[in-house]
């Protein structure tokens, strides 16, 4: 019987799998709908399959990897009706919570969220900045609203939509529209209206939707 220490290593292995795995789903070097070659992974990072496929285990509960039976393990395509479903969740999820910020965060929250749009009109053309810190921005919002299970949920839906190939802010001109709408979406939280600016969170998502669908 393994003791505790060989278990807690084990555990962190796995781990270090999922991740290094995710980074590579994300970056495109294993693209969606191709088949992961568990032979092949394991030889490269010099692991047993073991580790290996209890991460990706932990992939398929993210939705990231897709287990087909007596096929193997695929990385999960995105279809428009599956974009679709997480752009509505996602804006179901943060518009309440920008209700729920523009109601009570404190005024050194409010500067927090102030910065990072700030930060964003800085990186306009430095595009992999610009995705990394609007996601900052979104995430902040929804820790701001204190509800950790609504963090979760979306914080699973936003890497999921990491595998779609029409990113809605690939689109021309989209980062300037999101930017705007982001301005206004500023304004109505540190004017405290929460009706305003849970209206602007969902018009955020409905507009990235459409952008997402003729990219």
């Amino acid at each position: 019987m393994p003791d505790n220490d060989s278990i807690f290593a084990s555990r962190a292995l796995y781990l270090q799998v999922a991740e290094r795995l995710r980074e590579q789903i994300f970056n495109r070097e294993l693209e969606p709908g191709n088949w992961i070659d568990e032979q092949k992974l394991a030889a490269d990072y010099g692991i047993s399959r073991t580790p290996l496929r209890e991460a990706l285990k932990v992939l398929a509960v993210e939705g990231l990897v897709t287990m087909k039976m007596r096929r193997g393990a695929y990385v999960t395509e995105m279809s428009a009706q599956d974009v679709s479903q997480v752009y509505r969740l996602l804006a179901l999820l943060e518009s309440d919570a920008a209700a729920q910020v523009a109601e009570g965060a404190s005024p050194a929250e409010l500067a927090e969220l102030r910065q990072l749009h700030e930060q964003l009109e800085a990186e306009v053309g430095q595009r992999d900045d610009f995705f990394r810190t609007n996601e900052r921005f979104h995430m902040r919002l929804l820790a701001m609203a204190h509800n950790r299970w609504r963090e979760q949920i979306v914080n699973d839906l936003r890497k999921v939509m990491k595998l779609n190939r029409h990113h809605s802010l690939f689109r021309q001109g989209r980062i300037e529209e999101s930017l705007a709408e982001h301005r206004a979406l500023l304004n109505a939280l540190e004017q405290r209206t929460p009706e305003e600016a849970a209206r602007l969170m969902r018009a955020h998502f409905d507009n990235g939707l459409t952008a997402a669908q003729t990219a």
